[in-house]
């Protein structure tokens, strides 16, 4: 059974040499307590690598994902490997609520960061 988190809000972000998409459950008075960062970078010599940071653990490398599918308010990603922050798990789930910035967050973002992963669905 995948891992599944239900988040409250997604962020996207633009820097100089990456884009990131946030997915953050927020306390009551506005601290981060669990999070997942999906980040694209880009290199000086133009690899591009996706890396996803759960919790402050580090995961990335040009074949980490296999694939991503967008179904609403749900993003599933797919790992080429199980993963050891996962509990040697394949696949994340991560749900989120449907509010307006959190759609536009993922609307704006899912295609720029995931790029030719996201395989398929519907925002």
């Amino acid at each position: 059974m995948p891992r599944k988190l239900v988040y409250d809000t997604v962020a996207f972000d633009v820097r100089d040499n990456a884009t990131m998409l946030l997915f953050a459950r927020t306390s009551e008075h506005g601290d981060i307590e669990d999070y997942v960062l999906i980040m694209r970078t880009v290199e000086e010599d133009f690899d591009e690598s996706i890396y996803v940071e759960i919790n402050e653990k580090q995961l990335g490398g040009h074949d980490l994902l296999q694939e991503a599918r967008l179904l609403g308010n749900t993003l599933t990603l797919v790992f080429n490997e199980p993963v050891t922050a996962l509990d040697k798990r394949k696949e994340l789930v991560l749900t989120f609520l449907a509010t307006e910035s959190n759609l536009g967050s993922v609307e704006k973002g899912a295609f720029r960061v995931l790029g030719e992963v996201l395989a398929g669905g519907s925002a």
